[in-house]
């Protein structure tokens, strides 16, 4: 009789982890750091300003200014664009452990609608500069903490705020828990419906929503197409100037865009590819966009087809993510390898593909325009793509408290798809103790953060708040 044979799958084979044993994992990992010290702010010495004056000191410096009045303008808004800050922070503070896939500034008006490749609106992340491989609370602690301060600026009941900011990290826990329970597949599938969602809200979250949802269904590329541009004598579409927030660039930028738009399309998916060999670049400009960005270079890109449909694309300045930068966080081996092959630009690409539920198709990066210093990672984007989000100081307390619960959800679908997603589930547990623990945390770092910003504007010689 022949012996049977032994395949070389079935000797090198074993069974993964089940879910239990992540579970299991995750609990362990309360004996080397229980989770009430997620609570904990280190005192000690820091240097905030020393942080904002090495970020603004490779900003273009016409435009530090600008950001500057920006994010002086509330403790909000400084908040917004000091997540290097507290990359530092909380570098200090005591970790997990455990790290995820992370946005690595998951603040509240970093979520809204866009639209999804099938035309649908969806409610996602919308942001992705500073993401890179984290522990997990990080992201956690920057939503909560901006909870606070945005429930506190704008005068809501602290009842309030405290049970929008805590009940984010039960919601979270609550779906991250859900997730790891459905299989990798579902997970990936997962997406928040604008249209959907509305069946189950409150009234003043459903006009929440509503409004949001028409505001963004206004903000497409069409009209995006009439507002920045005109046709000049000769039919070309070009960018209308609105100093200093929108400039035609150097001339020498202007010569090299047809390589710059060439190695993009080569980063972007081939229907992408294809699609763009039907449209002409007509124009570049650059724009000042958003409040922590300001001053990165930010360019808009003008393309048209020979009947005059336009397209407009931005290519956006990638650098390092706070993450690794300010928060020293290592990377795994396979991910920094990946960055110094494609760039900071290809990591936000990558991480955003990866925590998004659907991403903007034409996404890539190109390694570009610079006349000063060294040339710069990019990554690219269709421009106003149906974009919006919710005006968090406007919102009812009801409204508030729902839009702080759709962030944690959406979060926590980021975060499921991570191999470790499910190990953070069984470290969080129902997320009472956490919670409470991060509240704390957020708490003292909304508190370090509104310090933080009139020490800003005393050394930024903005005038008393």
């Amino acid at each position: 009789m022949a012996t049977s044979e032994v395949r070389p799958l079935a000797q090198s084979w074993s069974p993964p982890p089940s879910l239990q044993d992540h579970l299991d994992e995750g609990r362990a990992a309360r004996e080397a750091v229980p989770r009430e010290q997620l609570a904990i702010l280190p005192d000690g010495a820091r240097d905030p300003m020393g942080i904002l004056d090495r970020q603004d000191s490779v900003r273009v410096p016409e435009l530090v200014p600008i950001r500057t009045q920006r994010m002086a303008e509330s403790a909000f808004a400084f908040y917004r664009g000091t997540a290097a800050l507290m990359a530092a922070d909380l570098s200090r503070s005591p970790s997990s452990g455990i790290t995820v896939g992370s946005c690595g500034d998951a603040h509240v008006s970093n979520f809204g609608l866009f639209a999804s490749p099938q035309r649908t609106l969806v409610f996602d992340l919308n942001d992705f500069d500073e993401s890179a491989w984290a522990p997990w609370e990080w992201d956690v602690k920057r939503l909560v903490t901006s909870i606070v301060i945005a429930g506190q600026s704008t005068g809501r009941d602290e009842g309030v705020v405290r049970d929008a900011a805590l009940g984010a990290v039960r919601t979270y826990a609550r779906a991250l828990m859900n997730g790891s329970k459905r299989s990798p597949l579902k997970r990936y599938y997962d997406h928040f419906d604008a249209d959907a969602a509305s069946e189950a809200l409150d009234p003043e979250s459903e006009e929440a929503l509503h409004k949001a949802v028409k505001d963004a269904e206004k903000r497409t590329a069409a009209r995006a197409v009439r507002k920045l541009t005109s046709v000049d004598d000769s039919g070309r579409l070009v960018f209308v100037e609105q100093p200093p927030t929108m400039t035609h660039v150097d001339p020498r930028i202007e010569q090299r865009i047809g390589e710059f738009v060439l190695e993009y399309q080569l980063s972007a998916n081939v229907d992408i590819r294809v699609l763009l060999q039907k449209y002409h670049v007509t124009d570049i400009a650059r724009r000042v966009v958003g409040v922590g960005s300001v001053g990165t270079r930010c360019y808009l890109i003008s393309l048209a087809d020979g009947d005059h449909n336009a397209l407009i694309l931005q290519a956006k300045e990638a650098g390092q993510s706070v993450l690794i930068e300010y928060g020293g966080v290592e990377q795994p081996e396979a991910v920094a390898r990946f960055i110094e092959r494609e760039g900071d630009g290809g990591r936000v690409v990558a991480m955003q593909r990866i925590l998004q539920a659907v991403s903007d198709p034409f996404l890539g990066h190109l390694t570009g325009p610079s006349v000063e210093g060294p040339e710069r990672s990019f990554y690219v984007r269709q421009f106003h793509d149906k974009k919006g989000g919710f005006e968090v100081d406007t919102l009812e307390d009801a409204a508030f408290g729902w839009y702080a619960s759709a962030c944690a959800t959406t979060l926590a679908r980021a975060h499921g798809q991570s191999p470790t997603a499910s190990i953070v589930a069984g470290y969080v547990g129902g997320g009472r103790v956490a919670g409470e623990a991060i509240l704390e945390w957020s708490y003292a770092y909304a508190d370090l953060s509104r310090a933080d910003w009139q020490l800003f504007r005393q050394h930024r010689g903005v005038d008393a708040a």
